[in-house]
């Protein structure tokens, strides 16, 4: 179990939490751990409150959901809420849209940047590279599908495939990267920012970007909405916008 905590949004929770908070049960995208884990030192201390986190890729999250697994509050991608609006497991009007983020390359600290400027740069990056860690597409990851994608749009997937280190997860990807047992990663940038020993080389070219908005929502399962409303309503608020925008967030548009 995992207590989360934000220091900017403690002190308003407080005031209405109960002094003997059940767990918040969330199943949460991997590309907001990085961030929902920064939350971690003061919320069960000065609320009661604790969450109980899982994290799993897009594809494991929809998995895990369709499993019937109980949960209080689900942060996932704009296309996985949306199929889950339409099946009826979310509870109507609860969805809010947390921020979008784009593709970027990682690379290990100290090391140089490859020129990600147009479309053929990055092609070329991807070429010269000994080796590209990426999520496995087979687990149903957003940026490991992208990537496949633009591999064959490039007309160099069996070239990058051949050299590729696959991993269970974007930020895996990146750890790779500074660990040294890969050249570059190609992923969601929360997932880059946050590992120590790699940098953000730089997102992707605009031409061959991918946005992906995330959000979030209370299933219809949920024991305890009102306590997953208010971290909801923390999160979206102006308190917390600098820290998304660090973690490699934009507003949703």
């Amino acid at each position: 179990m995992i207590r989360i905590v934000s220091f900017a949004i403690a002190a308003w929770l407080a005031l209405a939490a109960p002094s003997h908070a059940a767990d918040i049960k969330v199943i949460s995208a991997g590309a907001v751990r990085g961030l929902i884990g920064g939350m971690i030192a003061d919320y069960a201390q000065q609320t009661g409150h604790k969450f109980d986190f899982k994290v799993g890729t897009t594809g494991q999250l929809r998995a895990i959901i369709a499993s019937g697994e109980p949960a209080d509050l689900i942060i996932a991608s704009g296309t996985l809420m949306g199929e889950l609006e339409s099946s009826g497991k979310m509870r109507p009007g609860s969805r809010a849209d947390l921020g979008r983020v784009g593709i970027g390359v990682a690379v290990r600290e100290g090391a140089g940047a490859p020129d990600l400027s147009t479309p053929e740069a990055f092609k070329q990056a991807l070429i010269g590279a000994r080796s590209v860690a990426y999520t496995d597409p087979r687990e149903g990851g957003t940026s490991g599908i992208y990537l496949i994608g633009v591999l064959e749009r490039f007309g160099i997937a069996d070239v990058v495939t051949r050299k590729a280190v696959l991993t269970n997860g974007g930020r895996a990807a990146v750890e790779k990267v500074a660990q040294g047992e890969a050249e570059i990663a190609v992923t969601l940038i929360s997932e880059i920012v946050p590992v120590k020993g790699a940098k953000l080389a730089g997102p992707v070219p605009p031409a061959v970007q991918l946005y992906t908005v995330y959000a979030a929502a209370i299933p219809a399962s949920s024991t305890d909405p009102a306590a997953a409303q208010a971290f909801i309503a923390a999160l979206t608020g102006p308190a917390l916008a600098a820290r998304w925008q660090a973690a490699g967030f934009e507003p949703p548009k």
